[in-house]
């Protein structure tokens, strides 16, 4: 049996569960690291992943960089920020196994630094180790209650070549997006709640709003979710989530999904699985979950594995998360 026919087998059988008990079931990740191989990547139907692609103009530099940030870490292997750094170089090649290795070991020095658990919960989502990322942001906001909160710099810069997010916004944010691909929704709601504090510009108040508009949805809380479309608008300057912001709109009647569609799922051209997730959903919420499900088998075509979007599609295809309630 092929990876599709899995999918749709799977799709039949979630579907037959719906009208069963959805309070908090959660879709723990430790049944499935059961007989696998420590140094491979699993998706959440337990198939190995091929290693991310990385174009081979940005391996240069991203080889480049990693060098240099193993270099500082070596010569100087007590510093906080440059384990941080090479951890992140590390995960920027497709190395995550090998980046949470690094958030780990410094953890040995710094067992109460809310950054290293912010990044290494980071990629326990990306390996799909969900239950692992949520103790890490656990804690990373625990310790993080008293910290000044600053702001994050840039691994991959944006096009103006300004960070734009705050420690304390990747924690709960990152946190509530551990919970919502679990399927425990009233945790995500809690924590993208508390993220709103930390969003203090329109890409992160457009990024909060989805996820926390998709999550009201899924439980359906149809009333929270429309009043966070009230401040969503076409004249908001977008610096990098302007996927996000399309799909508010989409939400809020002002955007097209065809067109839309167009944009995630181009004849020639990289799938988006961030525009594709939403779209899926926004058919999911009229009722057709089957267009919906194509949408999201379609999304696994895409090589992007480490996309929240992707992730979350592969949620909604092998758990039985609730039909949103429009």
């Amino acid at each position: 049996m092929n990876c599709k026919q899995f999918l749709l087998l799977t799709i039949v059988l979630c579907s037959c569960q719906i009208g069963g008990n959805q309070e908090d079931t959660g879709s723990s990740d430790s049944s499935l690291s059961q007989i696998r191989d420590p140094f491979k990547i699993y998706n959440l139907m337990g198939e190995e992943l091929s290693p991310i692609q990385v174009s081979e103009e940005a391996r240069v530099v991203y080889d480049s960089n990693l060098r240099i940030a193993k270099r500082n870490f070596e010569a100087n292997p007590d510093s906080l920020e440059l384990i941080i750094w090479y951890g992140r170089r590390l995960a920027y090649l497709g190395k995550y196994l090998e980046a949470i290795e690094a958030y780990t070991q410094g953890l040995q020095k710094f067992p109460t630094s809310h950054k290293l658990r912010r990044h290494r919960g980071h990629r326990y989502i990306t390996t799909r180790q969900l239950d692992k990322a949520v103790d890490d942001f656990e804690m990373a906001a625990f310790y993080s209650v008293n910290a000044e909160n600053a702001i994050e710099p840039d691994g991959l810069p944006n096009r103006i070549n300004q960070p734009l997010s705050n420690d304390k916004f990747n924690i709960w944010y990152h946190y509530g997006l551990a919970h919502y691909l679990n399927g425990r929704f009233d945790k995500a709601i809690s924590a993208y709640r508390k993220c709103m504090e930390f969003s203090d510009n329109n890409d992160l108040l457009t990024a909060t709003s989805y996820w926390l508009f998709m999550t009201y949805k899924k439980i359906g809380n149809a009333e929270l979710a429309d009043e966070l479309l009230k401040p969503i608008s076409n004249d908001m300057k977008i610096i990098e989530n302007d996927a996000y912001l399309d799909l508010l709109l989409l939400f809020k009647g002002e955007k097209s999904a065809e067109n839309l569609i167009q944009k995630a799922f181009p004849e020639n051209g990289n799938i988006d699985p961030t525009l594709g997730y939403g779209i899926g959903n926004w058919y999911q919420q009229r009722g057709n979950t089957e267009k919906a499900n194509e949408i999201f088998l379609k999304i696994l075509d895409s090589p992007s594995w480490a996309s929240f979007g992707y992730i979350a599609a592969e949620a909604e295809l092998t758990t039985a998360f609730p039909v949103p309630i429009s």
